[in-house]
């Protein structure tokens, strides 16, 4: 699904984005540029994001 029209972002994409490592709005904007231009996808981005981190964590535990 198209998330960013301006820059043809896909849910995807910003998925891909948090497993390699982004965990927040900025740090996804600065990788792919979403929400950088009109900014209608910015809530939607970031619940994507917030989404993907509970899902998939960017930490690993330590025992």
């Amino acid at each position: 699904m198209y998330v960013c029209l301006c820059h043809a972002i896909t849910d995807k994409q910003i998925k891909e984005a948090v497993r390699q490592g982004d965990c927040s709005l900025a740090d996804v904007k600065k990788r792919l540029g979403v929400a950088d231009q009109c900014g209608k996808c910015a809530r939607m981005a970031n619940q994507i994001i917030q989404t993907q981190l509970e899902f998939e964590p960017n930490f690993y535990e330590v025992a």
